[in-house]
């Protein structure tokens, strides 16, 4: 089965190596971490003390992984905890995060790749984020004497449907892991559809909420806001994770009410680094005063520019903290949105687009509070945004109802690492 599964990996490489080339060239992926990937010399532990391999591909499975690092370290200060990434932003994200820990690029689904990373990780237990379930690497952990389990573990309508068609494959996998920590009732349920054995798959809720920062005083955004220049009396619209077109429509919204509302701020902060440029022409062309989060540490700040563009990896959690008006992007497209939660929990007045299937437990839980709203277009973001700009209460009301929501909701960091540390004894 792994020299099948290596056949169709490089098959599906050779096919997409155009693009893949184009990638590399054009926007800077893939670029990094080849003999990790592809031969999986990554870095040698030495020592003997107990490991445990955490594996999240990108930013939001970066970010992730704190709450959950912060308790088991707390509790096995003794322990060694190694962290893999897939992506350039996770891994940049990650060595920022968690320094001095040891983070690498986690090595492709290969066999002789997770081969050779195990042999020198040497992991006592292998954590993957959400939904990894790369077949040799589980594979590889069992063989080396690993444990494996799935924490904050979802399973989309999507991905549902994909498993489906393989499901008596993915039901050999799912009943070789030792544990999943599941979202909530629905995706439990899916594990074990699925074939997960029901005595494996446990209901934790979302470990997002656990990392998500409520005080808005906290000493990042206190800078930030310092950096950018932000006064007291400022309020932030802010467009967070966004995606082609959501840039433009929501600078046309700020564009709509700056000259009604002085006090209006805009900060727009793409979800992904390659778009950063695309971004600056675009407020260039809009003739608005603006300027770049890079420059700001330079002395470039510009005080008559109300318009910033966070042009930053890893610091959007805490640019939320700085605003009142919130749209979370990735949801006016086919992504499926982002994080809603940490917008929520700073108690902003919160939006976003129809198309949020990622997160549809927690926008059925905001939405069911009346702790958000949903706008399906510019008119409906425009309107929302003048809504809390005409009247404070229902934009403070919306937030606290939102706030209120994430603190009651906190706790399943504290249930993934009871088990994990359970599947450590």
């Amino acid at each position: 089965m792994a020299y099948l599964l290596n056949l169709v990996y490089l098959l599906l490489l050779i096919l997409g190596s155009p693009l893949l080339v184009y990638a590399a060239i054009r926007k800077g992926k893939y670029r990094e971490g080849f003999a990790a990937k592809f031969l999986g010399r990554v870095p040698v532990r030495s020592g003997s003390e107990r490991c445990l391999w955490l594996h999240a591909v990108s930013v939001g499975e970066v970010n992730l992984l704190g709450p959950l690092l912060a308790r088991l370290e707390q509790q096995h200060p003794d322990w060694v905890y190694v962290i893999s990434t897939t992506t350039k932003t996770g891994f940049d994200l990650a060595k920022k995060k968690y320094a001095p820990r040891t983070v690498f690029y986690c090595p492709l689904d290969f066999s002789w790749a997770v081969r050779k990373a195990m042999k020198r990780v040497r992991p006592n237990l292998l954590v993957l984020a959400e939904l990894e379930l790369w077949p040799n690497l589980i594979r590889a952990a069992k063989k080396h004497g690993a444990r494996v389990a799935v924490v904050n573990g979802r399973l989309s309508d999507r991905s549902l449907r994909g498993y489906r068609r393989l499901r008596p494959f993915v039901a050999r996998l799912l009943q070789s892991l030792d544990a999943v920590a599941a979202q909530n009732a629905e995706y439990a349920g899916r594990f074990c559809e699925l074939g997960a054995p029901p005595d494996r798959v446990h209901l934790t809720g979302s470990i997002k909420f656990d990392g998500a920062q409520t005080d808005r005083d906290n000493p990042k955004t206190q800078q930030l806001a310092q950096l950018a220049g932000i006064q007291p009396g400022d309020i932030v619209f802010l467009a967070g994770s966004t995606q082609e077109p959501e840039e433009e429509l929501a600078l046309q919204v700020y564009g709509e009410l700056a000259a009604e509302y002085p006090a209006l701020r805009f900060i727009v902060t793409p979800r992904h680094p390659e778009r950063f440029e695309e971004v600056a022409a675009l407020l260039d062309r809009s003739q608005v005063r603006w300027q770049r989060r890079s420059r700001l540490e330079e002395g470039g700040l510009d005080p008559q520019a109300r318009v910033l563009l966070v042009d930053a990896i890893g610091e959007l959690g805490a640019w939320w903290g700085t605003a009142q008006i919130a749209f979370v992007g990735g949801s006016m497209g086919t992504r499926g949105g982002q994080n809603m939660i940490e917008p929520a929990a700073y108690g902003a007045a919160v939006s976003f687009g129809p198309n949020t299937s990622n997160f549809r437990d927690v926008v059925a839980l905001l939405l069911e509070r009346d702790a958000a709203v949903v706008v399906s277009s510019r008119e409906e973001l425009a309107g929302f945004v003048r809504r809390c700009l005409a009247d404070p209460h229902f934009a403070a009301e919306l937030g606290q109802r939102a706030r209120q929501l994430v603190l009651e909701q906190a706790g399943a960091a504290d249930k993934t690492c009871q088990l994990l540390q359970a599947l450590m004894t």
